[in-house]
């Protein structure tokens, strides 16, 4: 199990996440058009499976953002 410095669980994703100098939760979630229980629970559950849909709202939010990732290698 990952945690991050706070000691919260975090997901790959998430630590993906927090890695990324440009990007955080609140853009993706405004690029994505996700809800902010969604994309939190993306970060922080790892027990979390997102539909299909989900993840290609998520993959065209972060083609918004300009990053170009596979959000299976995540998930």
């Amino acid at each position: 199990m990952l945690f991050n410095k706070l000691g919260q669980k975090r997901t790959k994703f998430g630590y993906w996440i927090d890695a990324q100098k440009d990007i955080n939760q609140s853009k993706l979630i405004n690029a994505s058009g996700m809800s902010k229980g969604t994309i939190y629970r993306l970060c922080n559950d790892p027990e979390f499976k997102p539909k299909y849909s989900t993840v290609i709202c998520i993959n065209r939010g972060l083609k918004k953002l300009k990053k170009s990732v596979k959000i299976e290698d995540f998930i």
